[in-house]
């Protein structure tokens, strides 16, 4: 009997019960799809790990931090000043900038800021950054965007496709997330107003509630007039440069926060804040300001990647922490592996409920035809050609469930990712549910391999049948 005769009759005798067959493969599909997308969900976390790190400056790139500027004070001893502390500002800059194997060292400074628009007022965080440093961070503008400018004494953003949701009306406290519309600002064109001190603008706000709800006298109405203008806060005029690629719904590493030029945004700093302690920077004991500007964190960019553990070494030994994406990744894998070893697992039990269904199948068929068996065998047909009858009944039955169990998962993992805004939803960047073609493949093959698998048995015990006894029904 040769392979095509094999075949044939494989698919016949399936045909023959098509309500066990369609039975028997269902179980395949659910299994099937069960452990595609489990396994999906698990690949889709970690390729949106791998966008964050590329969007991070890659593979290559080192995050230093020293003391949190804000938190910690300088002290001064025996007249002479001495640093509690180690703070990431130029002098630390310039060291690192001397080390082997560094290209580029960029300081980063952050701060919490405030946005006005007519009735709207919004939060977020704004993030100065030199050139270099914007550049490599290879930020995603939509058409006619460009990065901020620089050496001028106004400031330019790239605003985060998610700072519209940030915006609230004056009055309602109402925004996005309560009414589902953006507010009616076009950041491309329109000019905003920017205030750098979050906290004066807060008391600004209070007293301002204060005084109209509460009734004074006339000499304490001048008296507190004359505060609430000397504690005004400092509008900035501002226009976005660029805004990232996407809608607001479209979570990225981008998406909460405004970029501009960070030597500009230290010159409105030092100057808005002349004799004052600017919000994030270490202070001395008597609370005056620190004369050294002092950043957030720096962004070391190595030459090779082979030397990343060196460097991040050396400057772990000079005293500062360091975060390097090498290492957050190799983290992230292990318990992304984890992750999806569970799911995976979760997937397999269906699974195998689908294998112990096949292996059933295949068993009451070898009891509806044992006369047939008992034939064949008369006929001339060798052992080997009855296990091949048999085990190709089972491939078909698990490569069936296994082409339509993956059509299936490919439509869950669609639901998926819209139900969840493609990852938005639950903060991620990207689908939730990523299923490559190797995924497909895979699972098809494991789907046959289960189906063989489930059928060897019930193979072997056509095969030990006695043709005399097969053909009068023992």
């Amino acid at each position: 009997m040769n392979w095509k005769d094999l075949l044939r009759m494989s698919s016949s005798n399936l045909k023959r019960r098509k309500l066990r067959t369609f039975l028997t493969v269902l179980g395949v599909v659910i299994g099937t799809a069960s452990i595609v997308v489990m396994i999906s969900l698990g690949l889709g976390l970690q390729e949106s790990l791998y966008r964050e790190v590329e969007q991070s400056g890659g593979l290559t790139t080192i995050t230093v931090r020293g003391a949190q500027a804000g938190d910690s004070m300088i002290y001064y001893g025996d007249g002479e000043k001495e640093e509690s502390v180690k703070y990431v500002n130029d002098q630390m800059i310039e060291k690192l900038s001397e080390l082997e194997h560094i290209q580029t060292v960029s300081p980063v400074y952050e701060l919490p800021v405030v946005l006005l628009k007519g009735r709207y007022e919004g939060y977020a965080q704004l993030v100065g950054m030199t050139p270099e440093g914007l550049q490599s961070k290879n930020i995603p503008l939509k058409k006619g965007g460009a990065l901020p400018r620089t050496g001028t004494s106004r400031l330019d953003l790239v605003v985060g496709n998610g700072i519209p949701t940030m915006f609230t009306e004056k009055g309602t406290g109402k925004g996005y997330y309560e009414t589902g519309e953006l507010p009616e600002i076009d950041f491309s064109k329109d000019s905003l107003f920017l205030i750098l001190d979050q906290d004066g603008y807060y008391a600004q706000q209070n007293n301002d509630s204060d005084s109209s709800n509460s009734p004074q006298p006339a000499s304490e109405g001048v008296e507190s007039g004359i505060q609430a203008k000397s504690q005004s806060v400092q509008k900035h005029i501002v226009r976005s440069s660029g805004i990232v690629e996407g809608g607001p719904d479209e979570y990225n590493a981008n998406y909460y926060y405004i970029y501009c030029d960070l030597a500009t945004l230290k010159q409105m700093l030092k100057k808005e804040f002349s004799g004052r302690v600017i919000p994030g920077q270490p202070s001395t004991r008597s609370g005056k300001p620190y004369k050294e500007f002092c950043y957030s964190y720096a962004m070391v960019k190595v030459d090779d990647i082979d030397q990343v553990d060196t460097v991040a070494a050396s400057i772990r030994d000079m005293g500062y922490d360091v975060e390097t994406n090498a290492e957050y990744l190799d983290s992230m894998k292990g318990q992304f592996a984890i992750v999806q070893a569970v799911l995976g697992g979760i997937g397999a039990v269906s699974l195998l409920v689908a294998a112990i269904g096949i292996a059933n199948t295949m068993m009451m068929s070898i009891y509806e035809r044992t006369r047939e068996i008992g034939v064949i065998k008369v006929l001339g047909c060798s052992l080997k050609n009855i296990k091949q009858l048999f085990l190709l009944e089972a491939a078909f039955i698990g490569l069936l469930g296994g082409i339509i169990g993956n059509l299936l998962s490919l439509v869950m993992s669609a639901v998926i990712n819209f139900v969840t805004g493609y990852g938005a939803a639950i903060g991620f960047d990207g689908n939730i549910s990523y299923i490559p073609l190797w995924l497909i493949l895979v699972s098809m093959g494991f789907a046959m391999l289960v189906g063989v698998t489930a059928g060897y048995f019930p193979a072997l015990r056509a095969m030990r049948l006695s043709p005399l006894g097969a053909i009068n029904g023992v």
